[in-house]
């Protein structure tokens, strides 16, 4: 018999039962609905709402099923529909009548509502730790590459001089921004929907600053009936981990260009890569093509959360059990991609004389060639036109800038000297581009220590 079935005088059909369950989604919330349970149970214990003798027995019998479910001792049933049901079941078949208290002054509502939110937090936690590590191994191989000078891209075309230091710092201080992205969400949902009831709190004398406090929330939500009926941060957290994938996927796309035969800029680990079933040369990218396809997923969770809530009426509505599963298959899908993208981007070979080959073509020192006319006194406006000029001469002959005349390139302008080849030499222009935030060396090297600091303060939080 359900827990609810007291006015009903008949049996739910079989297919309604499986539809309307949600034990084998919301299984893993095992824990966090113990955890709740006890808070709530020792909460009522002390209000004098319950017996002190009943909130221990609650408690001894909570902890009990807890060490069970972890031993595998524990199978759950689909007639109890979800992980609460379940679980208040099991405790009552073990303690009796103290088992049926638990309950008073409580919703399911509430109660899977402080259930999400305590699971939330925790994977935060975990997935927030992933990113402080995959940004450490960006900056083991940036420091090993600061003076590693490359094509900086736009449009994909060649476009100025930077570093590979330069380039994977682009993605460490991204990471930087969807770590702190999580730490926002954190802190707003850091708050417990514990004691709202269904929608309208209870008549009971209740101490919500009390479960709270105990279950590690800054404070009760403020308004039971926004308690229980919204799931904004899960969205929230859905909309973080949407733009941490595009981030991802964006390295993904440069990781699978790069060790391209087109651009053979590095060369993935064996064990990070795959082969073909019938070309034995392959090597392919797949870790990297895995990450860019799972986005897509993630994208779909939070289109799919949106839209489940977009028309609800307050208060609880059973369209939001619809909640869960996109948030697990999401925290699966980001928990497996982070530590094995880590692993991909840690153990590449690094090719620094393909990625100088590629700078000494496509003209991406022209803008260099431009800033030294400028900076012997012609208008910059004039000094672009010139250099235009000039690169469509060398493309008429077959040069690069750097290989033009002394001769050639005072036929264009009487400014040119022989300085001008040092200041055309790609070392020269990356490490010249000290601006803050820069390639040049020192500035790499001064956003490396930004970023370490960075992840110090955080792991020291952890």
């Amino acid at each position: 018999m359900k827990l609810w079935s007291g006015r009903f005088r008949k049996e739910t059909d079989a297919l309604v039962n499986d539809f309307n369950s949600s034990i084998h989604f919301d299984a893993r919330l095992y824990r966090e609905d113990i955890e709740g349970s006890m808070a709530h149970a020792a909460m009522l214990g002390e209000q004098g709402i319950i017996s002190k003798e009943d909130a221990e027995q609650i408690l001894a019998g909570l902890q009990e099923i807890l060490a069970d479910i972890e031993q595998g001792k524990i199978e759950f049933s689909a007639d109890n529909e979800d992980i609460h049901m379940n679980i208040e079941t099991i405790l009552t078949q073990r303690i009796g009548a103290a088992g049926k208290r638990l309950h008073t002054a409580r919703s399911r509502n509430d109660q899977v509502a402080v259930d999400f939110r305590l699971y939330l937090k925790r994977q935060i936690g975990e997935i927030r730790g992933e990113l402080l590590h995959f940004q450490q191994v960006l900056l083991k191989q940036a420091k090993q590459h600061t003076e590693t000078v490359m094509p900086g891209y736009t449009h994909l075309q060649r476009a100025q001089p930077i570093t590979f230091a330069h380039h994977l710092l682009a993605y460490a201080n991204m990471l930087c921004r969807d770590v702190t992205r999580l730490e926002d969400c954190m802190a707003r949902m850091n708050e417990c929907p514990l004691g709202s009831g269904a929608l309208a709190g209870t008549t009971y004398p209740i101490d919500r600053f009390a479960t709270a406090q105990e279950l590690g929330f800054a404070a009760p939500m403020n308004n039971s009936l926004d308690g229980v009926s919204d799931r904004d941060y899960a969205i929230e957290f859905l909309s973080d981990m949407s733009i941490l994938m595009m981030h991802l996927s964006r390295l993904a796309e440069e990781t699978i260009l790069w060790c391209s035969w087109e651009f053979k800029f590095i060369e993935l680990d064996d064990a990070y890569s795959t082969g073909s079933s019938i070309m034995p040369q392959k090597k392919n990218p797949d870790v990297a093509e895995l990450v860019r396809g799972k986005t897509g997923r993630v994208y779909g969770a939070l289109m799919g959360l949106l839209t489940t809530m977009k028309s609800l009426p307050l208060a609880y509505n059973k369209d939001m059990q619809e909640d869960k599963e996109p948030v697990f298959d999401t925290i699966d899908t980001v928990k497996m991609c982070i530590p094995v993208f880590a692993g991909m981007i840690e153990t590449m070979k690094v090719r620094p004389e393909n990625m100088r080959a590629a700078a000494n073509r496509g003209f991406i020192n022209a803008t260099d060639c431009a800033d030294y006319l400028t900076k012997k006194g012609m208008p910059f406006r004039d000094a672009y036109t010139t250099v235009g000029n000039l690169v469509y001469y060398c493309q008429e002959h077959g040069k690069t800038l750097e290989e033009l005349s002394l001769e050639e390139l005072r036929s264009i302008s009487d400014l040119f000297g022989e300085d001008v080849y040092e200041a055309l030499r790609m070392e020269t222009c990356a490490m010249s581009r000290a601006s803050f935030g820069g390639p040049a060396k020192a500035e790499t090297e001064r956003q490396i220590d930004v970023i370490e600091r960075f992840i110090e303060e955080r792991m020291g939080k952890a």
